[in-house]
């Protein structure tokens, strides 16, 4: 991936978010399941977001959250060696926020080659704060270089977490919870995962996990999150699978380990 990568995914999340901000006091809001909303908004920044990935990038693919674009090729999704570059787009991550006209909401743009996620974009418009990475080169918010906390106590630490829309007393998700809740210093459920993941990885949150997102969510932020020094692995301590991510991150090997621990 290099620079005219990266100056595409901006323009395209800039544009992106250009939408949200045109509609966030007058949207129309429909639930895609129970308690999992889609708002125009979603639909006008992706196709935004798309138009300008796609037309410098005609020959990529493209994965979405919205109209019907979630699956890689399987030539993608093996990580064949003439598998096309694909992008892959939260147009919103953060909806009920939006919806709820709440600030933590972004743009989110991964890009997916050679096996794995190789560059990240996620912009938050209200916050201004763009937070990009390219595989190897490190990772930056408004042009400033950042990096993962290093905490290493669970009793020091702030973590986040992801809930499943419509999440019950009774869910796994709830007693892991329950385990961190207990030990440490606090803990959020801030509503967006790519921010979650840009916050661990400028050392705002010491720790997040998700096991119930999607490759969109995550993706941009596997980058941002893996370039800005955070321990990144599957929530139980294996690989993270990029299409499939059941993960945790943190700011130190050593918070990680006690964190794998508990959710597990």
């Amino acid at each position: 991936m290099d620079a005219k990568h990266l100056e595409v995914a901006v323009a395209a999340a800039h544009a992106g978010a250009v939408e949200l901000m045109a509609r966030r006091d007058d949207r129309v809001v429909r639930e895609k399941a129970p308690k999992d909303l889609v708002t125009d908004a979603d639909l006008a920044s992706q196709k935004a977001v798309r138009s300008i990935l796609m037309d410098a990038f005609g020959s990529y693919a493209f994965v979405g959250e919205e109209e019907g674009e979630n699956d890689p090729p399987a030539t993608v999704r093996r990580g064949d060696a003439d598998a096309p570059p694909c992008w892959v787009v939260d147009p919103l991550d953060g909806t009920v926020n939006y919806v709820h006209r709440l600030q933590s909401f972004a743009v989110s743009i991964g890009l997916y080659a050679g096996g794995k996620m190789q560059l990240g974009v996620i912009l938050d418009p209200v916050a201004n704060e763009l937070f990009t990475a390219i595989d190897g080169q490190g990772a930056q918010c408004n042009g400033k270089a950042i990096k993962a906390s290093g905490c290493k106590e669970l009793s020091d630490s702030l973590v986040a977490c992801s809930f499943p829309a419509g999440v019950k007393a009774a869910d796994p998700e709830v007693a892991k919870f329950l385990r961190v809740l207990e030990q440490c210093r606090s803990l959020r459920r801030l509503g967006s995962c790519a921010l979650n993941m840009c916050y661990v990885a400028s050392g705002r949150l010491d720790s997040y996990w998700a096991t119930s997102v999607a490759s969109w969510d995550a993706a941009a932020g596997i980058v941002i999150a893996r370039e800005a020094g955070a321990v990144l692995t599957a929530y139980d301590g294996g690989a993270v699978d990029d299409w499939l991510p059941k993960f945790c991150v943190s700011g130190s090997n050593e918070l990680h380990s006690s964190m794998t621990k508990l959710l597990t």
